[in-house]
C-alpha cells in the first residue's frame, strides 16, 4: 500500500534516511565517495527536525511517500529560493529509495508537491537537479523545461546543476 501524505515531525527519521540513503544510491560515481560515505542520518533527522518544526524554515514544506508503512521517499518545496522573478515555487527536493522506484511514486510526490504550492498562492515552479543524473528526464517526463546551468560544488567537486521549469502549473492533476 502507498500513502502520500504531508510530513509531520515523526516522519524525521525516515525523511532522513531517505535522504542519506537515496543519495548514496543515486550519486555514486557523481559526488565523491567520502562525502557520501560522511552522511549522517542522526545529523539529516536534527536538520529535518529543525525544518519540520519552525514554520519561518524555507523548507519546512514536505511530502511523504509511505510504502508498506515505512518511508520511502519525499518531496521538499516552498517558495524559491532562487532570484528569478519568473517562477515562484521550487521543488527543493525529491528522492525515492531505489526500492520504491518504477512504482509511479514519484509522480504522486510531484503533484502533491504542485498541490501544496497551488494552496500557496504559488502557479509556477523550477528545480534544480544534477545534470549527471539519469533520472533528470522525469522532470522532462513532467513537461519541464530546460532552463540553464549553474556550477556547484559537492564535496569538493565541482558539479553542474540543470534548472528545469513550468511557468504554469495547470497542466498538472490533483496528487
Amino acid at each position: 500500500m502507498i500513502e502520500i501524505r504531508r510530513a509531520a515531525l515523526e516522519d524525521a527519521v525516515g525523511i532522513a534516511t531517505v535522504h542519506v540513503v537515496s543519495w548514496r544510491e543515486a550519486y555514486r560515481g557523481m559526488v565523491p565517495d567520502d562525502f557520501l560515505d560522511r552522511l549522517s542520518v542522526q545529523r539529516r533527522t536534527v536538520q529535518w527536525v529543525n525544518s519540520l518544526s519552525d514554520q519561518g524554515n524555507t523548507y519546512h514544506r514536505a511530502y511523504v511517500a509511505v510504502v508498506d508503512g515505512q518511508v520511502a521517499g519525499f518531496s521538499n518545496y516552498g517558495y524559491s529560493v532562487e532570484d528569478d522573478s519568473e517562477f515562484q515555487g521550487e521543488l527543493f527536493a525529491i528522492y525515492l529509495l531505489k526500492s520504491a522506484q518504477g512504482m509511479g511514486i514519484g509522480g504522486k510526490l510531484i503533484c502533491a508537491t504542485v498541490d501544496g504550492l497551488r494552496e500557496m498562492g504559488v502557479e509556477s515552479m523550477l528545480v534544480w537537479v544534477l545534470r549527471d543524473n539519469p533520472t533528470r528526464k522525469f522532470y522532462e517526463h513532467f513537461g519541464g523545461l530546460y532552463l540553464r546551468e549553474k556550477s556547484i560544488e559537492i564535496g569538493g567537486r565541482k558539479l553542474m546543476e540543470v534548472a528545469y521549469g513550468w511557468r504554469e502549473l495547470s497542466p498538472f492533476q490533483g496528487g
